[in-house]
């Protein structure tokens, strides 16, 4: 159970540094100029922050080290990635897979050699980690994700007739935490209605591309939330 609780504790680690506290810029500037770029040293310092305040045990502190250097070495590299015609649509799949393998060894190795004990004692509850990491990833990274799948397989509307700016990205982080909810409490058949809901809302549109845009975001913005509730309560019964 400390590997879950560590591994989860370390995951929303990756999520605070990686998304919520990277911003476009950041993002747009080291993807770009990697090793070189000044936002780069920031973004790593954020990591080892992350990581060391969410290990919770100051003997995590190399380890944490470890997680940052890797994530350094990645993000340094990324630019590669994505002037590369073969990986460049793939490149952010790539490097979070990269990060999420290197955590969870070392997370794994770590448990398997050192008794984590929490400062102060605090007990953790791998469900509530779990479901804590579950709505932080429905915000901004799953926006991100739905994105990044759109740009992999071509998908594009240029539209332009959006009401409010942003509202997309707001309704989905709202429907996915519902479904988050809905699933936690056992209330299954509300996610049904709530697809329903939206289907009678926004697919009345005579634009067959749009609808079709709508549809394969809703569909991956919903599979997203569903399949988070569904490895979170898994795994919590398997370990």
């Amino acid at each position: 159970m400390n590997f879950l609780s560590l591994l989860l504790l370390q995951f929303i680690a990756h999520l605070l540094a990686d998304y919520t506290f990277q911003g476009k810029n950041m993002a747009h500037k080291k993807d770009h100029e990697g090793f070189k770029s000044k936002m780069l040293k920031w973004h790593i310092l954020i990591v080892f922050g992350c990581s060391v305040i969410l290990g919770l045990q100051p003997i995590f502190i190399p380890f944490a080290l470890i997680i940052t250097i890797t994530h350094w070495i990645i993000d340094g590299f990324k630019p590669q990635l994505l002037k590369n015609k073969y990986t460049h649509k793939y490149a952010f799949f790539i490097d979070q897979a990269l990060h999420l393998i290197i955590l969870t060894a070392v997370v794994y190795v770590f448990t398997q050699n050192i008794a984590w004990q929490p400062v102060f004692n605090i007990s953790i509850d791998p469900l509530i980690l779990g479901i804590i990491a579950a709505f932080l990833f429905c915000t901004k990274p799953a926006n991100i994700l739905i994105r990044e799948i759109f740009n992999a397989y071509e998908i594009f509307f240029e539209g332009g007739d959006e009401d409010l700016p942003n509202a997309g990205r707001l309704i989905g982080i709202i429907e996915r935490w519902l479904v988050l909810i809905f699933i936690f409490t056992g209330q299954f058949s509300a996610v049904g209605f709530l697809i329903g809901a939206k289907s009678i809302l926004r697919f009345k549109d005579a634009n067959l591309l749009k609808t079709e845009y709508v549809l394969v975001g809703t569909l991956l913005s919903f599979g997203i939330a569903i399949l988070l509730a569904v490895i979170i309560t898994r795994s919590i019964t398997f370990f």
